[in-house]
């Protein structure tokens, strides 16, 4: 039975609601594991799974090392299709209803300094294919705080190169302008021109998919570029210069960081980055304010004294 509800319930994310590809293969990969823990636990009818075995469950979760936030997601993934089996009278009990999702700790996400972000971009690019597209991809990643997911689903028409903008296409398929200006722009247009023409040429499924969708970024044979080849560019680019397990996120966060630390105004970063509450953009604040102490530190001549009047 619980299978059958996945399946209905998969098809109801895409069909009805109009979740994404990413989405939804999240949603099945969360609970194919789910449904896997009820069968090693003799948990096949939906109507015996209390509160309790989802707490277990969790807590196993936890145990087999996924952080709070996974955790978190995990169970917005199980009391979903929970939540849709009551709906649709497949079964009557809820077992997640009162279920408080664990705390996600308040750590400040990694960035790079403005000094390690030219090191990155300013290196040697091979001159072929490949490498004007590997450049053009970490320049845009950090010049306009993209997500991977944007950047792969980047397409030819979004790019705005008059009016200097992007149109990307973030979570929940919502459009949003990101200005688009300096050497990412450079960047783009140099891979467009040298890298492009030679990539495009490849005559198989995919690259047919790609060249009729107008596919900004490909792979070798012509594809759409996937999210896993970005983070395998990103993090051999790093380790070329001596930054180690640099991922695309770190590059959108050294985005934001620079971007208050250079003046930029909270709503205007809050907008560029497609965040949908302001409170997501303000954890950079905190780096920020790291960022002003530091410097009053450093210049102020009695930051550091101790005064030893009584």
């Amino acid at each position: 039975m619980m299978e059958d509800a996945l399946s209905a319930f998969l098809d109801f994310l895409q069909i009805e609601r109009g979740s994404s590809k990413n989405t939804v293969a999240a949603y099945r990969r969360d609970l194919r594991r789910y449904l896997a823990w009820l069968k090693q636990n003799d948990l096949t009818n939906p109507e015996t799974i209390k509160r309790q075995d989802i707490e277990r469950y969790l807590a196993y979760l936890s145990q087999e090392g996924l952080s709070a936030r996974s955790v978190r997601r995990n169970l917005s993934a199980v009391r979903g299709i929970h939540r849709f089996m009551v709906a649709e009278r497949l079964c009557k009990n809820h077992p997640t209803a009162h279920i408080t999702p664990p705390k996600i700790p308040n750590v400040l996400p990694s960035f790079l300094g403005p000094e390690d972000i030219a090191r990155l971009l300013d290196q040697r690019w091979p001159t072929n294919p490949a490498g004007y597209r590997d450049r053009a991809i970490l320049e845009v990643l950090y010049g306009g705080g993209l997500r991977v997911s944007e950047l792969v689903g980047l397409n030819i028409l979004r790019v705005d190169f008059e009016n200097e903008l992007l149109r990307v296409l973030g979570k929940g398929s919502k459009e949003r302008l990101v200005p688009f200006l300096g050497t990412a722009q450079q960047a783009l247009r140099d891979y467009l021109e040298f890298g492009y023409p030679h990539l495009s040429k490849g005559n198989g499924q995919k690259a047919r998919i790609a060249a009729s969708e107008g596919a900004v970024f490909l792979n070798q044979a012509g594809g759409r570029i996937s999210r896993q080849a970005v983070h395998t560019i990103v993090e051999r680019a790093g380790r070329v210069v001596g930054i180690e397990g640099l991922h695309p996120h770190m590059l959108r966060h050294s985005f934001a960081t620079h971007m208050l630390e250079g003046g930029a105004d909270l709503r205007v970063v809050q907008e560029i980055l497609g965040h949908a509450d302001i409170q997501t953009t303000q954890i950079y604040t905190h780096l920020e304010q790291s960022h002003i102490k530091g410097v009053y530190l450093t210049a102020h001549p009695r930051a550091n004294a101790c005064s030893h009047a009584s």
